[in-house]
């Protein structure tokens, strides 16, 4: 069996929960890598976006890495506190800290040629030329704001710049979206502002956190097709939720898991003791008078609009991932369709259906699927991305559909390096199908 050598060095962008996780994937298999983040300290969103009350939606067991479990003294729903000393010891334990370079940013990537390297800039004016890039910058940080008729005179924030229930105390506070953001500042509002309000254009799916003591997080199994999974979590809710009408909610208007769903026990809460008004979208604004669709109006102080966010990719050049309805044209949620040595990872969960599990078993699996990746790259003479549509026209993903999945395509891609033999009679690199027989090669 052909032994696959290491590429040659490769360039990190973020060092967050997605950043981190392909370090040590690339660390474990030999690939040499340098690591850059433009903030002062490791753990990204969770560093530098969360604020005060945060705590994950998804429990400890389902979210930590892969063979790396969150603390047993931990609680069931850790804070944002607790995941980023997590993130520290993680990085610590398999000896990540010494290729971090915090505080560096990266203004700009291109690719040399045909991709082969890539130069990195540097917002200081320095350059490197690397083997290859991850790009693991996130999603998180570009905020979206929806087209709204007239002006707003009262204050306004994102949910992004949200960091305390101080900015909402004593207010009239009116929170626009229906995510897990949104849940959070309405609920944080029913108890600090004079009167909280939300505002969602649809219907959403809101899960409580737990149903009878077990978190939902462990129950939406990524192992279960939809078809069994829906039915499932639907008989719950009809149980422990009930209709959403009765709490002031429209209905869904989607089936569960098409978009994502909300986790969130306080919302339902506050919203059947009337803590918080519930609203459709809104129609207009006139000062600080807010018009909904169904023609009631509102006065409010702040606006907090938790919209979410649009995916960019800053330093890389617009032609090289492609970014339509929200969503990176992205092969198996990582591969660029055009282009070698140049991996796009953390934004692929944008394509659906969602993910129904934790975050960190879902990047420790996509993390080997880089890894294995960029191990098989330069064995090829066309981009990887393409090769892998070309003969598989749907791969899962590792962040569409579930972690075993994802490994899965990891080890087929693994399989397919360990045979790659050689260059073929026409200078094309052939690989092995089995024994070393000239009529079972196939080109690649």
């Amino acid at each position: 069996m052909r032994r696959v050598e290491p590429p040659g060095r490769i360039a990190i962008i973020g060092a967050g929960f997605a950043g981190l996780g392909v370090a040590e994937a690339l660390k474990r298999h030999g690939i040499e890598f340098d690591q850059f983040d433009s903030n002062p300290e490791l753990g990204g969103i969770w560093r530098n976006g969360g604020y005060a009350g945060l705590h994950l939606i998804t429990p400890k067991r389902t979210t930590g890495y892969r063979n790396f479990p969150m603390p047993d003294d931990y609680p069931e729903f850790p804070s944002g506190d607790q995941l980023r000393k997590y993130l520290e010891k993680f990085a610590q334990n398999h000896g990540l800290m010494a290729s971090l370079n915090l505080g560096k940013t990266v203004s700009q990537v291109d690719p040399i040629g045909d991709g082969t390297e890539w130069r990195v800039r540097f917002d200081c004016g320095e350059e490197r030329i690397y083997a290859g890039v991850v790009a693991a910058t996130g999603h998180h940080w570009l905020p979206r704001y929806p087209a709204v008729e007239g002006d707003f005179t009262g204050e306004q924030i994102h949910s992004s710049q949200y960091r305390s229930p101080e900015i909402l105390r004593g207010k009239r506070v009116l929170v626009v979206g229906g995510g897990n953001s949104a849940a959070d500042i309405a609920s944080a509002a029913a108890h600090a502002a004079t009167e909280a309000h939300i505002s969602m254009r649809n219907g959403h799916w809101i899960l409580p956190k737990s149903i009878h003591g077990k978190p939902v997080g462990e129950m939406l199994k990524s192992w279960m097709p939809l078809w069994m999974l829906r039915p499932f979590i639907r008989t719950l809710l009809a149980i422990s939720v009930g209709d959403y009408r009765r709490y002031g909610l429209q209905r869904p208007n989607h089936r569960l898991f098409e978009h994502d769903p909300t986790i969130s026990s306080q919302l339902l809460y506050h919203l059947q003791h009337r803590r918080i008004t519930p609203h459709p979208g809104i129609r207009c604004f006139s000062g600080r008078e807010v018009e909904f669709v169904d023609g009631s109006r509102e006065e409010f102080d702040l606006v907090c609009w938790a919209t979410g966010f649009d995916i960019s990719l800053p330093y890389l050049p617009k032609d090289v991932v492609e970014i339509r309805n929200h969503a990176p044209q992205l092969i198996a949620g990582i591969l660029p369709p055009r282009h070698r040595n140049l991996w796009v990872f953390g934004i692929g969960h944008t394509v659906r259906p969602i993910p129904r599990y934790g975050v960190g078993p879902l990047i420790s699996a996509g993390a080997e699927l880089v890894a294995q990746a960029i191990l098989l790259q330069p064995r090829c003479e066309r981009p990887l991305g393409a090769l892998i549509a070309k003969l598989w026209p749907k791969p899962p993903g590792p962040f569409s559909i579930g972690p075993t999945q994802s490994l899965l395509l990891a080890r087929l891609i693994a399989w397919a390096g360990r045979r790659v033999v050689g260059y073929g009679n026409s200078g094309r690199k052939i690989i092995s199908a089995g024994a070393a027989s000239p009529a079972r090669r196939t080109s690649i």
